[in-house]
């Protein structure tokens, strides 16, 4: 995955050739915000978010890794519409098949001759991640006992969450940030930002109202700024994204 160019001028992320991911403007995702939710979070996920449901059907979510699970979930999704995702691509055909070069499964659309293998998938969903700020989730158990706790703890936390009403994330993202004085968009103009540029200035603004906070301490003794780090005397972004 090459994008020379700064994200913040991309509305789409090409991955190979024939498949880019779109980066959707904060009004596109607001229209359709739980589905676009729901299919990022699904096709970036680990198994250790999956584990209850991957017991249910009795798969030990330790024994298979990130690929293994966007191949039992992609081609599901990939029959509803991606058109947030990747556009006008037709993705109604991609399926599981064996590569015949080297005997592995790979997710194949013969009418668009795309094929996602696990290297371009670890590409693709971590554009995905970057796009829209999420974060990559990996951890095991480090025994039995411990996969059982787990296991138990995140069924009792789904069926209390099944019970609440789902709030939406992003509408109270742009609501905050538009009453915030650092963010200098109105509700109409905030709505043509790329969720890209959307979640750059949240990070960024979070970060200034941190340093404020933080030169604040520092003016009246508070803080030693011998203990800080370079990011915290600053402002302005560092080089990690």
């Amino acid at each position: 995955m090459e994008n020379k160019k700064s994200w913040l001028n991309l509305s789409a992320v090409d991955i190979i050739p024939n498949l880019s991911v779109r980066i959707p403007t904060v009004g596109e995702i607001l229209d359709n915000e739980f589905s676009y939710y729901s299919i990022i979070s699904a096709l970036t996920a680990s198994p250790f978010q999956y584990m209850v449901q991957l017991d249910d059907i009795g798969i030990d979510y330790t024994k298979l890794d990130g690929f293994g699970l966007f191949k039992m979930l992609f081609p599901i999704y990939a029959k509803s519409d991606l058109s947030l995702l990747f556009g006008s691509l037709d993705t109604s055909d991609f399926n599981i098949y064996t590569d015949p070069e080297n005997n592995t499964e790979i997710i194949y659309s013969p009418r668009n001759e795309i094929i996602i293998n696990e290297f371009i998938y670890h590409d693709l969903t971590d554009a995905i991640r970057k796009i829209n700020l999420l974060e990559k989730v990996q951890s095991k158990p480090g025994n039995e006992s411990t996969r059982k706790y787990l296991l138990e703890r995140e069924r009792r936390k789904q069926k209390r969450s099944a019970k609440k009403r789902q709030e939406p994330y992003l509408e109270k993202l742009v609501i905050a940030l538009v009453n915030t004085a650092e963010f200098p968009y109105n509700y109409d103009s905030c709505m043509d930002l790329s969720i890209y540029r959307f979640h750059q200035s949240l990070k960024q603004i979070q970060h200034k109202i941190a340093f404020d906070n933080t030169m604040a301490g520092v003016y009246s003794g508070t803080v030693d700024t011998s203990k800080l780090s370079k990011d915290c005397l600053t402002w302005i972004p560092m080089s990690h994204s």
